[in-house]
């Protein structure tokens, strides 16, 4: 993938930068495979706001990715690479040998007409996916399980991938992208390779109507407001927050504050937190 500028005839056109989208074969998304995405604008099911700054953007579909890989010792071949609005990796669509279609995260170095496969019985290559017990230490993998037969939830996004560091007993230990190290049950699942599209930080928006048509809305400076909407408002002019710490709007610390539980039961599968600290 390449970044791709634009010529400045407008001051927003100076610094935008996009995707050249050369890894994209197929341009269209499979009709089977799509269904209508509503909106909800951060809005839950009582109408209140709980995710702040979203709403308007594009219309879109969501693409039904296969992240559990369960469909065992059938090979599949890759019909093409597709754009995915609902994520920054793009995603393969792959035909197994008895006519059923699915998508998949496209990892890097999958092209059109490669084969791919799943199962223990799975060769340790690009783009298969198999359990951890088959994947050799040092190996570097994505959408990997937490809980086997769940599908994958760690290491979704453009250009990232876990490295395995170690197999002992019943877990593997792995590196995440934040640095963490994590043990995982050695039958969850993951897929081999890094995901693809790892250019994907490096595009600059360049302009405010840009994130508006991602579906995110302004975010207003907490000392800007009147101190009933914020505990960083009020004051004469430019003043200080008048606070230890920054706060969000409910009076919580905006920085440092762990939110993590302490008895959480996943705390001990973490070897190192990614502040490279250890659960005691």
């Amino acid at each position: 993938m390449g970044i791709k500028t634009y010529r400045p005839y407008t001051p927003s056109r100076r610094h935008m930068t996009s995707s050249d989208f050369s890894e994209i074969t197929k341009t269209t998304p499979e009709k089977s495979l799509v269904v209508s995405l509503n909106k909800n604008a951060g809005r839950n099911n009582q109408g209140k706001i709980t995710v702040r700054h979203r709403g308007g953007g594009s219309r879109r579909k969501y693409r039904i990715i296969d992240f559990k890989r369960r469909k065992d010792n059938i090979p599949a071949n890759v019909i093409g690479i597709e754009y995915d609005p609902n994520r920054s990796a793009n995603i393969a669509l792959i035909c197994y040998a008895d006519g059923e279609k699915a998508y998949i995260l496209a990892p890097q170095g999958l092209e059109v007409g490669m084969h791919v496969m799943n199962g223990p019985e799975a060769e340790v290559k690009v783009g298969n996916c198999l359990p951890l017990s088959g994947i050799p230490v040092g190996t570097q993998v994505h959408n990997i399980e937490l809980y086997p037969g769940k599908g994958g939830q760690m290491v979704r996004s453009a250009g990232n991938s876990a490295q395995l560091m170690a197999k002992e007993g019943k877990y593997a230990t792995l590196r995440l992208p934040s640095g963490e190290m994590r043990m995982v049950p050695m039958n969850c699942r993951a897929t081999v390779g890094v995901v693809g599209n790892g250019d994907h930080n490096l595009i600059n928006i360049g302009k405010a109507g840009r994130k508006r048509h991602m579906g995110i809305r302004p975010t207003v400076r907490g000392s800007v407001m009147n101190p009933n909407d914020h505990p960083h408002g009020g004051g004469e002019g430019k003043t200080g927050i008048g606070r230890p710490g920054p706060c969000t709007p409910w009076g919580k610390p905006a920085l440092g504050l762990k939110t993590r539980k302490k008895n959480k039961k996943s705390n001990k599968l973490i070897v190192r937190r990614r502040d490279g600290r250890t659960f005691k």
